[in-house]
């Protein structure tokens, strides 16, 4: 049982039952969302103040370490791209934790239906976000996903679930020792192997996340062929060999304009560089996103016929190689 008085310094407590009156007993019509965690209920406090509410499931991996930690750490931490804690509630073998509530759902919501230029924005709130904490607070999140990144009323991204996140040292090459935990499709390969937990992973993670946004696919999509479950490696072989206009999704060829693809793809290889040191920091990331959509403002999107010549060129490239064997 979680100890009250650890909690009590870190916000306000809500009692068990206001949480059951704001959701109507835990009621399947207020259930919005569920993760690693357990269910996310949207409840009204009051009757009138909406709030996620996020409720430790049993049968969850996470536990009361990953509840503390993540009232511990949002207690502390205040940016426009981090989501809000309200409070928590933790009473009669219930661990739940209140939020700002966001009207429009996780990133991975809208993998196929935002413009480019709204997904450069979110982008860039979540690459501010992970820079607060980074350099801000020596924060390293370790759970970075579509799925983590929540979007408000106005589209502005507000990154979420802190329950994995470590506290580094202050230097800039600072890592803790620590069991790999995150998820299957986001995990740094060198993380992964060593167990050094650094800034970079959360970049090579974010990279991750720049791929869905730009390919309209999920990390992990088991409905795919073996080649193709893992949009990483599949990504990495596009580009590897001149084909990174694959990767783009169809809805989103006609309003990308070349020079902001270019900068965006030079990103995601930077992003997801096997070798950390090789990795930009968020910072970085953060100024070249803000570059990608500088591009993209003054230039004219790519229209269709490019994308088909470019499509062309690729298609006579590989046949001429072919003749020469």
């Amino acid at each position: 049982m979680t100890s009250t008085k650890t909690c009590e310094q870190f916000g306000r407590q809500f009692s068990l039952a206001e949480i059951r009156s704001a959701t109507g007993d835990f009621n399947d019509a207020h259930l919005i969302g569920r993760g690693g965690f357990g269910s996310v209920y949207k409840g009204l406090l009051d009757g009138r103040v909406a709030v996620a509410i996020k409720r430790l499931a049993a049968k969850s991996n996470q536990g009361e370490r990953e509840f503390l930690t993540e009232i511990e750490t949002l207690t502390k931490l205040r940016h426009r791209n981090l989501v809000s804690l309200i409070g928590y509630c933790s009473e009669q073998g219930e661990m739940l934790l209140l939020y700002d509530y966001m009207a429009n759902g996780t990133l991975a919501d809208y993998r196929s239906s935002l413009t480019w230029e709204q997904r450069l924005h979110i982008c860039i709130g979540a690459a501010r976000g992970l820079d607060y904490l980074h350099n801000g607070s020596s924060i390293v999140h370790r759970d970075v996903k579509s799925t983590n990144i929540l979007l408000d009323e106005d589209f502005v991204a507000r990154v979420s679930d802190f329950g994995l996140a470590k506290q580094l040292g202050p230097g800039a090459s600072s890592h803790v020792s620590a069991s790999v935990k995150g998820s299957f499709g986001y995990f740094d390969p060198s993380y992964f192997t060593t167990g050094r937990l650094t800034r970079k992973s959360d970049v090579y993670a974010f990279g991750v996340v720049l791929l869905e946004v730009l390919s309209g696919r999920a990390a992990v999509d088991h409905s795919l062929a073996e080649d193709e479950l893992c949009l990483t490696m599949w990504a990495h072989e596009k580009i590897s060999k001149g084909k990174a206009e694959q990767i783009v999704a169809s809805n989103l060829r006609s309003e990308i304009s070349q020079d902001c693809l270019k900068t965006f793809i030079q990103l995601v290889e930077r992003c997801l560089h096997h070798n950390p040191m090789k990795r930009p920091t968020m910072t970085q990331t953060v100024v070249q996103l803000e570059l990608a959509l500088e591009h993209q403002g003054r230039t004219e999107p790519a229209s269709s016929q490019f994308w088909l010549l470019n499509a062309i060129f690729n298609i006579v490239k590989q046949s001429g190689k072919k003749n020469k064997k």
